[in-house]
């Protein structure tokens, strides 16, 4: 028996060893058994660090202090020793210096701390700025001046789900990867408009020392001014229902001259693939289109196969709304459904998307030619807007 606990002890020490060095920091986000905040690459991070390093000096010299005086005086002054408490009840000294000193401490923690949540909020003069929506669960981006002025997309998280349900191993960064990066120049002052579509949320970004919760109905902002290029990793900080893990953040910033080649292809890209809501669609153009759509924006909640998940989404193969008249799934597809977790996407996708989309679901699974109006057109969701 002791053989054999050597042999599996020996077995769970090099597992753990091969594990932990197949973890590596994160470039951009965290770090292996990281203790300490962010350093980062803006002033306001690094303003954050050195105040976290000040407030924790002063209070573990405090907790020396307090605590080295209380545990000496209960040592020196024990019973055992033949001292006796002192009757007094004031002493004007005493009360002056621990009313002083402490307002002392306060302020000279304060100064600082003040003067640091004053520039997070100063938003003003700034080179950029950009609207970022939060939506269950990716985050929309929209370049409200500057040379990107009318650029905008979605940032979804582009984990395999493959890796999500352990079908194949992890990759380096897991569940904080997405297919468009919002991307900036680098020294420039970049300010985010933030609001929600749904629920509320929480743009983060650790190494700008940016943390503003996104808010249906309100607009907030923050800023930024990264001086290295590179790129950031961060995470929606706000519990907003049950794939809150799976909406990651990522800013790609870049020197000038790499930001204005980005801004000129995404113009190009956006002129490219800009839809006609007008157009006469086939059934064959809008399924095909639609199964995109599906795979970026549904697959996540009603799963690949339609079947949803039980308890939190319903299933979309045999569904009595998507095999009904067009009119209903038009509407819950626009302004989703109060009461559950079905978001509206009337602000993430286009008219041509909508219609793809419930396209494809109406012609996938077995819901091919059971349903009634099989073929939804663009100019269907214009009218529904």
């Amino acid at each position: 028996m002791k053989k054999w606990r050597g042999i599996l002890g020996t077995c769970a020490m090099l597992m753990a060893s091969v594990a932990s060095a197949q973890v590596q920091d994160m470039p951009g986000g965290p770090k292996v058994n990281q203790l300490n905040l962010h350093e980062g690459v803006t002033s306001i991070s690094r303003d954050i660090m050195w105040l976290h390093w000040m407030l924790l000096t002063i209070c573990i010299v405090i907790f020396i202090g307090v605590f080295g005086v209380m545990f000496y005086s209960i040592w020196a002054h024990r019973k055992s020793r033949g001292h006796k408490a002192a009757t007094f009840h004031e002493h004007l000294g005493v009360e002056v210096a621990w009313t002083v000193i402490p307002f002392i401490i306060v302020i000279a923690m304060a100064l600082p701390a003040t003067k640091t949540v004053v520039a997070m909020k100063d938003t003003s003069s700034a080179d950029l700025t950009v609207k970022v929506t939060g939506y269950q669960w990716k985050w929309g981006y929209e370049y409200l001046d500057g040379p990107a002025a009318g650029v905008k997309f979605l940032s979804t998280l582009s984990t395999p789900r493959a890796q999500i349900e352990n079908r194949e191993p992890k990759g380096e960064f897991y569940l904080m990867e997405v297919d468009n990066h919002l991307v900036v120049p680098v020294n420039k002052k970049v300010r985010i408009v933030l609001t929600a579509a749904d629920v509320i949320h929480s743009w983060m970004i650790p190494d700008f020392g940016v943390k503003q919760d996104a808010i249906p109905g309100f607009l907030r902002d923050a800023w930024f001014n990264a001086d290295k290029p590179g790129i950031y990793r961060g995470q929606c900080a706000e519990l907003c229902g049950k794939d809150h893990a799976f909406m990651p953040i990522v800013v790609e910033v870049m020197a000038q001259a790499d930001y204005d080649k980005w801004v000129e292809d995404q113009k190009k890209k956006m002129a490219a693939n800009a839809d006609d809501p007008n157009k006469e669609w086939t059934e064959a153009e809008l399924v095909a289109r639609g199964e995109k759509v599906f795979a970026a924006n549904c697959v996540a909640c009603h799963q690949a196969n339609g079947k949803g998940i039980p308890g939190s989404f319903p299933p979309l193969d045999g569904d009595k709304v998507v095999l009904g008249p067009k009119a209903e799934q038009i509407n819950t597809v626009l302004k989703g459904k109060p009461g559950t977790a079905m978001a509206p996407f009337g602000g993430q996708l286009n008219d041509v998307e909508i219609a793809a989309v419930i396209s494809y679901t109406r012609h996938a699974w077995s819901n091919a030619g059971k349903g009634q109006d099989p073929t939804v057109q663009p100019k269907d969701v214009t009218a529904a807007r």
